[in-house]
Parts: structure tokens; sequence; C-alpha cells
């Protein structure tokens, strides 16, 4: 629930943003682990718009890894600006409007569950061609001219894998399977692109909005950042993001060859499917090691709910499909 200064503040900024209107229906959403999610309307007399508000927790914590809301705000509008499907950006907070870090966005209806998503009859003609739209929007986001692209962080391959490696080492729990990934990883690190390129960072079946009808819109860049774009590729088929659909590696419902159809058709370029493979496996490494250390938040009283629980005992479900992954292959 909202708390009055926040709404006094949420309405002069919808007064002032949407001349004759003002906030109607204030309230928070369920979903968005790491940032505020506010369902508002903007009333005025020509009915209510439903807006969408993405606030930093408390209105000012922002990881740093993050590329911070202002910055999500204009990867946004610049991805929009090519093709790719995302709600219009209407205002990015001030300082003076009192209310921290964060940004308006229009409301875009249709659905995030990604198991509903694999197996509601409802998107089954969306599937037919879902995993072609995953690719062309990819590759719409990885043409993105650096130069026009906010301030972000670099990370290469090399440099991704010592990163994840050293939170598994500060969680102090080994794992076999984690330690061999790492092993893996290292001994066939991918080339590095020629100049890093954008990131989504998080593009999978849970971040993207799909109706009947197909992509609709892609949601939290708050991790973008510059780099290999085929991490974005192996991302959205890790085992985790394909709720149950394991005959489609693509988030439950395409397949790699469908993808990279609509890579191609996108402008991207030709793509290795041991590229695709490599980052895969980091993917379910980093989310293995992701769940393990969710033990410690649970036991340590951090945040002891059934949720932290069931997704520290997950870890094991990510080793499994590193070693599927990684198995010699004749």
């Amino acid at each position: 629930m909202a708390n009055e200064d926040m709404t006094a503040g949420l309405d002069a900024v919808v007064r002032r943003v949407f001349p004759g209107a003002h906030l109607s229906n204030l309230r928070r959403l369920s979903g968005g682990a790491s940032q505020e999610t506010w369902a508002f309307e903007a009333a005025g007399p020509d009915g209510e718009k439903p807006m969408i508000l993405r606030r930093a927790p408390g209105g000012d914590r922002v990881h740093d890894s993050a590329v911070g809301l202002e910055g999500e705000a204009a990867l946004m509008r610049l991805a929009g600006e090519v093709g790719v499907p995302e709600p219009p950006v209407h205002y990015v907070l001030e300082p003076g409007d009192g209310l921290g870090h964060g940004f308006i966005c229009g409301f875009i209806d249709g659905e995030t569950l990604g198991r509903k998503i694999v197996r509601d009859p409802k998107f089954a003609k969306a599937r037919e061609t879902l995993a072609f739209e995953c690719g062309r929007t990819m590759a719409r986001i990885h043409q993105l001219p650096v130069a026009n692209l906010p301030k972000m962080r670099v990370a290469t391959a090399a440099g991704r894998v010592e990163e994840i490696y050293a939170r598994y080492k500060a969680d102090g729990r080994p794992r076999p399977v984690i330690s061999l990934a790492f092993e893996w990883l290292r001994a066939h690190l991918p080339p590095e692109p020629a100049a890093p390129k954008l990131v989504h960072g998080d593009f999978r079946n849970g971040n993207l909005i799909i109706g009947p009808d197909g992509l609709r819109a892609v949601l939290d860049w708050e991790i973008a950042h510059l780099g290999d774009p085929i991490e974005d590729l192996g991302w959205v088929c890790v085992g985790p993001w394909v709720f149950g659909g394991i005959d489609k590696p693509v988030g439950g419902f395409g397949t790699i060859q469908e993808m990279l159809a609509g890579y191609k058709a996108g402008g991207g370029d030709d793509v290795d499917p041991e590229h695709i493979r490599w980052w895969t496996v980091l993917g379910s490494t980093s989310w293995g090691v992701s769940c393990s250390a969710m033990t410690h938040t649970f036991r340590d009283g951090i945040e002891k709910t059934a949720d932290r629980a069931m997704i520290a005992r997950r870890s094991s479900e990510n080793e499994v499909d590193i070693m599927h992954l990684i198995a010699p292959r004749g």
C-alpha cells in the first residue's frame, strides 16, 4: 500500500504530465523481485488511462550492476524506435518529485506468466511463431548503436565466468557439478565480438508480455550491459525459463532453429549453435549459484519465506541441466 506522501507526489506528477487528469486507483503489483511495480489510472475527461510506475525499492535503492531506472527508460525508448515492442515511456521521475528513481509508462495488456504462455491453449497460435519473433527482436536490440546508449558496464565472457565464480566461492558450499561447469566454461570460452554490443541481459519467458497475437512487449532492462550479444540467445534457453516445455528449448515455446531464423530476418549475424550452448551453460551455472545462495537467505532469517526456500532447493535442477548440456556429443 502506498503511503500518503507517495500518493500525493505521484498525483502531482500525473496532473503535470497528463493535463486535466488525476491519480486514481494506485496499487502495487506482486511482480518484480528487484524493483517496485505500481499500477494506476490517469483519470481525466477522456476516461481512465492505465499506467505503470516502475520504481526503485523505497525510491532510492539501486543495485551496483544495474543500468538504473533512468537508463532503463532510455533503453526502452531507443528500442521502441527500431521496432522492439515496448510500452511508451511517458515520464522519468526527477529529484524534485520526491518519489526517488523511476518512470511512468503505458500499460500493455497480456500475459507474463511463463507456464501459461507455454501451456495455455489461448496462446497456441502465438507459440507457432514466438521463437522467431524473439530472435528477430533480439537482433534489433543488438543493432542499437552503442554511441546512443546510456552509460553501462561492459562484461566479457571470461569476465562473466569469474564474476559468477566469485559468487560461488562466497557462498562457501561446494557443489561438484557447479565446479565442473566452471572448468568446462573456462575450457570452451567463445571468441569475443569485434566490438561489444548491447545485451538486454534478462531476455526470457517471464520478462515478455505475450498476447494471443504474439509478442507485445519486452520488459526488465535493469541488467542491460555491453558484451557478447549471444548471451541473450543463450539465456532465453536456460532450463528454468522453459517452464516444463523441455522439447522446445527457446522459452518452452520454440526451437533454436526458429529463433535463429528470426535473428537472421531481424538483421543479426549467422550464429553457431555451439556459441549459444556455451551461454546457456553459463546461464544455468549462474542461476544455480543464485539458487544455492538463497539457502543462506532463508536459514539466516534475512528473508525467511517459502519462496526463498523453494528457489534454494532448485539449484539441483540447474545441475541436471548443466550435465545434459556439457555431456560429450557424438
